[in-house]
């Protein structure tokens, strides 16, 4: 039975990969998970396994990173959304998905420290393709020359490198609709990337 002061809590952990979590009594003013539980928040968390749901329940919570700039930009949360979407229907629960988790934190710390949503989002699912072993054959894409160096770029370099990388809206644009057959059995259609000039 769940009651209006408990909250329902999903983790993305490494070892454990996906949990449902409820957290008793954590709308309480007084409660120990007051002011820790929060979309996208780093935390370490302890927690009893039930034995007749695949909701456990919550014991502990120490938080260790939050990223705060993502709470203001409703574009970074839209592709935090897709991204989530795509690692919850692409993996089981209780699996552990060390990759995944390092994918989806690395993801969440470039959003949150200013970059641009659409690039970090196309690196995520690139990388997140080949974890799953469905990264496309890149040297025979149908695409361009130069689209096709930015996402063999994308698969190999590490995220920090990439920072570096600058491909043109028109590349990114291409590059998403080459991922939508390799994304959409998991997904669904991707939206268009549409280009916003600041």
């Amino acid at each position: 039975m769940l009651f209006r002061s408990s909250l329902v809590v999903h983790w993305l952990s490494p070892g454990a990969g996906r949990i449902g979590t409820v957290a008793k009594g954590a709308r309480r003013p007084k409660s120990p998970f007051r002011g820790k539980l929060d979309l996208f928040h780093l935390a370490e968390f302890s927690f009893r396994r039930s034995r007749r749901s695949e909701l456990h329940t919550l014991c502990e919570v120490v938080l260790t990173e939050s990223f705060p700039n993502l709470r203001t930009d409703v574009d970074l949360l839209d592709c935090l959304a897709r991204a989530t979407k795509l690692l919850t229907r692409s993996t089981e629960e209780q699996t552990p998905l060390r990759a995944e988790f390092d994918l989806m934190l690395e993801l969440v710390r470039r959003l949150n420290g200013g970059g641009a949503g659409e690039f970090w989002l196309s690196v995520f699912e690139v990388k997140f393709l080949a974890s799953q072993g469905q990264e496309p054959d890149w040297a025979k894409a149908k695409l361009d020359p130069g689209t096709r160096a930015v996402a063999a770029k994308m698969a190999a370099a590490d995220w920090a490198d990439l920072a570096r990388l600058r491909p043109s809206a028109v590349q990114l644009r291409r590059l998403a609709g080459f991922l939508d057959p390799f994304l959409r059995p998991h997904v669904g259609p991707i939206k268009p990337f549409a280009h916003r000039a600041d």
